[in-house]
């Protein structure tokens, strides 16, 4: 099968035709509906000052790639509308979105307690420090444990009063483990399925979760599991191991069959991409190459740097700039070639640890530019404190020689993807986290660090600096020929395939793409 025509490729997925593999084999065309459910809608919807409701479109890489499917298949959305107050006229909001959208979208509402126990608490201060390897800043508080059931039950019964016996469910992310369980108690037998977009910890860390087995059990109650990586998916049989004791696994590849007690389910490991050919479209555009031309301008004769980035202690943005900071201490020629463009997009600034975070970014900045900094000249770290547009997002990444994508822990991280997407001139380097979900992928063109050493990371950035032109066009196309082949629509072929067919042996892979080596399963 030829994937090198990424609109080729977003035409098989949103049609969802009848087709043969590489090998002529027919592959079968599934005839259920789509039942999406994630945290929130694909829509945003926000009280006028009028009283009314307003609606803006959501964005990113689940919302392009899944919109085209539900409209092909026909089908639901079901999530959370955004609004925790009073919800008239709502319904009637939600209709004409649906109408625009070509599918239906189906509202779960949730309470102000809910918000701070379900969303705030369990969801980001117990679920997401933990999974990321923090359990330091966990707050296991028992009221959240029984907010997120609670959450869950109800988003179970809008599902259940939605779907099907022919359809099948999609569930994303961290905030929904407990809906197959829910739905099943309810009496929901049809086939769910299951993505983490986050990581999933070693045993180490997610026995620290005092509710742990009934995590564990209400997510085998799913028909297919799917995460991003093949640690994510060992990790998560290791603790199945260490919890259940006698468990199985059947199958190679990047599906397979465990049976734990009285569960059987299907666990695979399938890495989220991004859409190559809307990237790299709008980077190649008159205003986007104007914009970065005019960054140039600001600050030139040096190369660019760039790091980007949600507000947020995962991203490791602190030991980002104390690497830099080690960078022009050991390296004195990069002095006055070298600036660094760090965007902090704003998040949950509400929340004391990101508050402090903030300020601890701030003061590190201040600190560099303090003792580097010429007088109407060179400033090291140029600080952008702000969302950013799409225009001048796509212009930062252009104009960018290197990209430091150095997360302490990411599911996947798609700023890297992104970069490479959008580096058409493909002299550029990626420097990346060995601890992104995205490394597996792009080890072969990326230069891999541990963003705790301080000293490797500016070492990385100096070779970056140094770097050959020929080795920076060499990785770089290695890097955006693999991103370009394994999108976001092959990433939904890839998940959907995985859950209407029970082998995947003769599912076709890109001609570049590269498997993460499928580990030996054994107990521990």
């Amino acid at each position: 099968m030829n994937r090198d025509s990424n609109k080729d490729h977003k035409h098989r997925h949103e049609t969802y035709a009848a087709k043969s593999d590489s090998r002529g084999k027919p592959m079968k065309r599934s005839k259920e509906r789509l039942i999406v459910v994630s945290n929130r809608l694909p829509y945003v919807f926000a009280r006028t000052p009028e009283g009314g409701w307003k609606t803006e479109g959501g964005s990113g890489g689940l919302v392009s790639a899944l919109v085209p499917v539900l409209r092909d298949r026909g089908g639901t959305w079901l999530g959370w509308t955004g609004s925790s107050g009073d919800g008239t006229g709502l319904d009637q909001a939600m209709a004409q979105a649906s109408e625009q959208l070509g599918f239906n979208l189906r509202g779960v509402q949730l309470d102000a307690a809910d918000v701070d126990n379900f969303y705030h608490g369990f969801s980001n201060e117990v679920i997401w420090p933990l999974f990321h390897d923090l359990p330091s800043l966990c707050v296991f508080d028992p009221k959240y444990w029984h907010s997120y059931k609670e959450v869950n039950r109800r988003f179970a019964e809008a599902l259940v009063e939605e779907c099907g016996k022919a359809d099948f469910v999609w569930v994303h992310d961290y905030h929904l483990m407990n809906v197959a369980a829910e739905a099943r108690s309810l009496g929901c037998k049809v086939r769910m399925g299951f993505f983490l977009h986050i990581p999933f910890p070693p045993p180490d860390i997610f026995f620290k979760l005092p509710w742990r087995s009934s995590l564990l059990h209400a997510l085998l109650r799913f028909d297919l599991i799917g995460f991003q990586t093949v640690r994510d998916r060992r990790n998560f049989i290791q603790c199945l191991r260490l919890s259940e004791g006698q468990v199985t696994v059947q199958g190679k590849g990047n599906v397979v069959t465990v049976t734990a007690g009285a569960y059987t389910t299907r666990v695979g490991n399938f890495p989220i991409s991004i859409d190559y050919g809307n990237f790299a479209r709008q980077a190649a555009s008159a205003e986007v190459a104007a914009r970065a031309d005019e960054l140039h301008r600001l600050l030139p004769n040096r190369k660019l740097v760039l790091g980007i980035d949600r507000l947020d202690y995962t991203k490791g943005i602190p030991h980002r700039l104390r690497a830099f900071r080690d960078a022009l201490d050991r390296y004195p020629e990069l002095r006055e070639r070298l600036s660094l463009i760090q965007v902090v997009v704003p998040s949950r600034v509400d929340i004391p640890e990101y508050h402090s975070l903030k300020i601890e970014i701030e003061q590190l900045v201040g600190e560099i530019n303090g003792k580097y900094m010429r007088p109407g000249g060179w400033v090291p770290v140029w600080y952008v404190y702000s969302s950013l547009s799409r225009s001048d997002l796509l212009a930062y990444y252009r104009a960018a020689h290197i990209a430091l994508v150095t997360p302490l822990k990411d599911g996947m991280n798609l700023v890297a993807k992104e970069y490479c997407a959008c580096s058409i001139e493909e002299e550029c380097v990626l420097i990346l986290s060995e601890f992104a979900g995205a490394a597996a992928q792009l080890q072969r063109g990326a230069l891999l660090v541990n963003p705790h050493d301080m000293e490797g990371v500016a070492d990385a950035i100096y070779r970056a600096y140094t770097m050959s032109d020929d080795e920076r066009r060499n990785r770089m196309r290695r890097l955006r020929r693999g991103v370009r082949e394994c999108d976001i629509f092959w990433w939904v072929d890839t998940y959907l395939q995985a859950a209407i067919e029970r082998d995947l042996s003769d599912y076709p892979q890109p001609q570049n793409y590269v498997p993460e080596p499928t580990p030996d399963y054994v107990p521990i």
